[in-house]
């Protein structure tokens, strides 16, 4: 160690001004300088065809639009005979596919056992009525009973 002792930074009161100024002045500068940066560039004419109701709102569908797989108008599959494969690849695929929430996996023998011990016709009423997570008809409320039916029989057809 020096035998020197230490000496302030600040000497005179003039330079304690000139510190306290600087130290209230060099952040508002650079908050000046941040928001001309962030708003340079970036000030839209409201009357510009991008701005338009139409063209925002094409901007922003594909966050607030909602598809749970290829289906028809209005969320029905084809109209026809009931479908089970059809169904299950609109609807039931989204869970049943990828066994979120538990769903059972399709063709997952030893997760569907645990379901078919109480009968066929209790597999029906769970994806009728719905059962823990699964809403009811898969959360596709526009299927019939007998489409419901049928994508339940594919089902069960992969792990028989």
């Amino acid at each position: 160690m020096s035998g020197k002792p230490h000496e302030p930074l600040i000497k005179t009161p003039k330079q304690l001004v000139i510190v306290l100024v600087l130290s209230f002045l060099a952040p508002i500068i650079v908050i000046v300088l941040l928001a001309k940066l962030a708003t340079s560039g970036r000030i839209y004419d409201k009357d510009s065809p991008a701005m338009s109701p139409e063209e925002v709102e094409k901007r922003i569908k594909p966050v607030a639009e909602v598809n749970l797989g290829a289906t028809g108008p209005a969320g029905k599959v084809p109209a026809g005979k009931a479908d089970g494969k059809k169904v299950y690849e609109s609807t039931c695929i989204t869970c049943h596919g990828t066994g979120v929430a538990n769903a059972p996996k399709f063709g997952d023998r030893k997760a569907w056992a645990m379901h078919l011990m109480h009968g066929t016709e209790h597999v029906y009423e769970n994806a009728l009525k719905g059962k823990g997570a699964m809403p009811p008809k898969g959360g596709n409320l526009t299927l019939s009973d007998a489409e419901v039916k049928a994508a339940v029989d594919y089902m069960l057809g992969a792990v028989k």
